[in-house]
C-alpha cells in the first residue's frame, strides 16, 4: 500500500502491539488524541488505557517511568513530543538507561524506545527543530536510529522492538507527510547496524541520514545530469554506525561528501570524516566535505530556508569536492 511516513509508523506501532503484550506506549497526547503528529491515532481505542498511557508533561517521569517498566519486563515505547524537550530527560538516559546493561554485568537490559520528532522543515518555533543526535550516539549501550523514508521508519522501527537495549528513534518531522511510497502491510524488519547503498556509483561518495537523504536524492538526479556518478549512502543507523559500507565505498571513490541537518561543530560528520581519515586516507584524492547547518541557533522560520542544507548546497559541495585533488 502507498503510505507517508506518520502512517507506516502507525502501522508498526499497530503491528509491534499486537505482536508483543510486553510492548506499552507512553507520552504526551498519545493516546486520547492520537499524538500531536497522528502517529499513535486509533492506538488507544484498539490496546486501552493500560497499554497506551497518557502522561503529565514531565519527560523526566516518561523516561524515568520508561526505565523503571523495560527493566522489569515490559517494552515501553515512548514519545517525546519533539526532540528538543527530550533534555529534562537526559540525565535517566545518560545515567540509567544506557549504564543497566554494564552496570549490572548484564542482568538486566533495557529495552525501550523513545521516539523523537527531530529536525526542521516544518517552520516550528524555537525548541522545536533542534538536530542533536549526536549526543545520543556519544553514549555507549545506546542504538540511534534515523529513518528517511516510510518504508524504512516502519521496518526499522519494527527492528527496534525486538532489541534488548535502549532506542532512540529520531523522526524526521518534515517528511512525516511530505510524500508516500510502498509499504508492505505485512510486517518486516530492516537490520539494524547496516547502512543502504541508495545508489551506486564511482566518482564520489554522498552520505546522509533522515529527511537529508530524502533532499541528497534529488541532489543526485541533478548531478547525474553533469556526468557526476555519485554513490549515495543512508546510515540508517547512526550508532552503532556500519562503517564497513562507509569505508569501502570512500576506498572506491576517493571522494566524500556528509550532509546533516545539525551545526558542523561536533556534528556527527566530523566523526565520519576523522574516521575515514583513519581507515582510507591514502585512498582519498581530496578533503572530505560537510554540507550542514550553521554554527548558529536555528533562527525564526522566515531564515529557516538559510539555514538547513538545500538541494542547491549539496551539489555545490560535491562539485567542489570533485574539482579538488
Amino acid at each position: 500500500m502507498k503510505a507517508h511516513m506518520v502512517k507506516a509508523l502507525n502501522m508498526a506501532l499497530y503491528q509491534e502491539m499486537e505482536r508483543d503484550e510486553s510492548i506499552v506506549v507512553l507520552g504526551e497526547d498519545v493516546g486520547v488524541n492520537g499524538g500531536v503528529f497522528r502517529v499513535t491515532e486509533g492506538l488507544y481505542e484498539k490496546f486501552g488505557r493500560r497499554r497506551v498511557m497518557d502522561t503529565p508533561l514531565s519527560e523526566a517521569g516518561i523516561i524515568g517511568f520508561s526505565i523503571g517498566m523495560a527493566t522489569t519486563g515490559l517494552r515501553p515505547i515512548a514519545e517525546i513530543q519533539f526532540q528538543g524537550f527530550d533534555y529534562n530527560a537526559y540525565h535517566h538516559i545518560q545515567q540509567h538507561a544506557s549504564k543497566i546493561r554494564n552496570r549490572t554485568r548484564g542482568m538486566m537490559h533495557c529495552p525501550m524506545i523513545v521516539r523523537l520528532p527531530y529536525s526542521g522543515g516544518i517552520r516550528a518555533l524555537e525548541h522545536h527543530s533542534d538536530s542533536l543526535e549526536t549526543i545520543y550516539i556519544h553514549l555507549p549501550g545506546i542504538i540511534v536510529v534515523c529513518p528517511s523514508s516510510p518504508y524504512e521508519a516502519k521496518g526499522l522501527l519494527a527492528a527496534c522492538a525486538r532489541a534488548e537495549d535502549p532506542v532512540m528513534f529520531f523522526e524526521p518531522k518534515r517528511l512525516y507527510r511530505a510524500f508516500k511510497e510502498e509499504v508492505p502491510e505485512e510486517r518486516y524488519e530492516i537490520e539494524l547496524g547496516k547502512a543502504n547503498v541508495v545508489k551506486k556509483g564511482g566518482d564520489v561518495t554522498l552520505i546522509s541520514w533522515g529527511a537529508m537523504t530524502y533532499l541528497c536524492k534529488m541532489a543526485v538526479e541533478e548531478l547525474e545530469k553533469k556526468g557526476i556518478d555519485v554513490e549515495h549512502i543512508d546510515l540508517r543507523t547512526l550508532h552503532p554506525c556500519d562503517w564497513e559500507t562507509v569505508v569501502q565505498s570512500v576506498k572506491k571513490t576517493g571522494r566524500c561528501v556528509v550532509v546533516h541537518e545539525a551545526v558542523k561543530t561536533l556534528g556527527f560528520g566530523a566523526e565520519i570524516a576523522t574516521r575515514i581519515m583513519e581507515k582510507a586516507f591514502y585512498y582519498l584524492e581530496a578533503p572530505i566535505k560537510r554540507v550542514t547547518a550553521w554554527d548558529i541557533n536555528i533562527p525564526l522560520p522566515a531564515l529557516e530556508d538559510y539555514y538547513f542544507p538545500d538541494k542547491e548546497r549539496i551539489i555545490k559541495g560535491v562539485e567542489e569536492v570533485m574539482k579538488e585533488g
